[in-house]
């Protein structure tokens, strides 16, 4: 047919390398598999995956390790993805410190560092960048020559159109519009940069609460509210970035905030924030303080969820804040009609079950359709877990190709 062109056929060399990444995919998956397993899960032959383990293993990226056994007959070798094969790096970013991470191409975490940065200026960014990433690097008894790629997650979101950070303006130091050139002058290995809500999304599809789904809604709650968004199984970052920047939502029950990005708030993050919890327990009688916000409203809610049903006052926070919670959620639901929404961060988590169900049940009376909450099963360190994801998964693209 006219404007059409005919598809290549594949070359045994593009065959052998996309059956060599569906083994190497399939040992990340299992673990150690023998050859006779391999060929089963692949469809291959005995001889091609014996072929194929010997390629792999000649190339460095699978090693024999250790055998079968207490089955009938010989015991068989196995294998497994050679650990050492290329490691990655991420970093989380926040005002108070910078958390990086080594992991193996496995996903294994082989160090870490926690860099404190209570007086972090514009001039000194670059330098704490660098040295938390050593630490992490030192940690893990390698280079930073051996760190393939690393993925930095901070709040706000990096405008491709003038490289300044936006919406986060808690964070010091980090707008500067010549920041980005500045960390790839110092890093040496490439670097991304994603928004830190992106990447508990990212962690919460390749290894959470939403591993199989394409589409689904991640809101996040912690110093700030936040939501990801993933449609067709891609993030949807929106023309500047600022895609999820729910915090600055108009909703009833609050004044407008004008100005939001001056003012750093909005609608949403009035009424459901980390800093309403307190009012809303004073509300219900329970005498309590604001600050530390987080380590205050995560508090509270963990004891709402341990003793709601044996008292009325931390039923009734319960209540009050799951109302707040799913009325900016509906706003969500009207517009990406979501199949899953992940609620996530320390506040959300804190209060388990019990504030999950009471925000689905109101859900469904604000919603016209009726998405499955579930709560997250990335609680530790879900940044930075995600931004090792995102950088595994560059890295594995360009270790794993054998096609070159």
């Amino acid at each position: 047919m006219a404007g059409t062109t005919p598809g290549t056929p594949g070359t045994p060399r593009v065959l052998r390398a996309m059956n060599d990444r569906a083994a190497l995919d399939l040992l990340l998956e299992h673990g150690p598999l023998s050859r006779t397993r391999i060929g089963k899960l692949t469809g291959l032959s005995k001889p091609t995956a014996s072929q194929l383990l010997a390629r792999l293993e000649a190339a460095g990226l699978v090693v024999a390790t250790g055998t079968t056994a207490g089955r009938p007959g010989p015991n068989a070798q196995l294998y497994a993805v050679n650990a050492r094969a290329a490691y990655a790096a991420g970093l989380d970013v926040n005002q108070h410190r910078i958390h990086a991470a080594v992991a193996d191409i496995t996903g294994r975490i082989v160090g870490e560092y926690e860099l404190r940065t209570p007086g972090r200026t514009a001039t000194g960014v670059v330098h704490q960048v660098t040295d938390a990433l050593d630490g992490a690097v030192k940690a893990a008894g390698i280079t930073p020559a051996e760190v393939r790629r690393l993925v930095i997650g901070t709040p706000g979101a990096f405008d491709p159109a003038t490289g300044r950070l936006r919406y986060a303006s808690h964070l010091p130091g980090w707008h500067s519009p010549t920041l980005l050139e500045e960390l790839a002058a110092a890093l040496p290995m490439p670097f991304e940069y994603e928004n830190d809500v992106n990447l508990v999304a990212v962690a919460e599809q390749r290894v959470g609460a939403a591993r199989g789904h394409t589409d689904f809604a991640l809101l996040w709650n912690e110093e700030g509210l936040g939501a990801a968004l993933v449609l067709g199984g891609r993030l949807h970052r929106g023309f500047t970035g600022g895609a999820g920047e729910v915090g600055f939502l108009p909703v009833p029950g609050t004044p407008l905030v004008r100005q939001v990005a001056k003012a750093n708030s909005g609608g949403y993050q009035e009424l459901a924030g980390v800093q309403a919890v307190p009012r809303l327990a004073r509300a219900a009688g329970i005498e309590t303080p604001d600050q530390p916000y987080v380590a205050v409203a995560s508090g509270l809610l963990a004891r709402a969820a341990e003793t709601h049903e044996d008292d009325s006052r931390y039923a009734e926070l319960l209540d009050r804040y799951a109302e707040r919670v799913a009325t900016g959620l509906a706003s969500l639901v009207a517009v990406l009609d979501p199949e899953l929404i992940v609620l996530s961060g320390d506040v959300l988590v804190a209060g388990g079950e019990p504030l999950r169900a009471r925000v689905q049940s109101e859900l469904a009376e604000l919603a016209a359709s009726r998405p499955r909450l579930v709560l997250t099963s990335v609680p530790r360190r879900p940044v930075l877990r995600g931004a090792l994801e995102s950088a595994l998964a560059t890295t594995r693209d360009e270790v794993f190709d054998t096609s070159r």
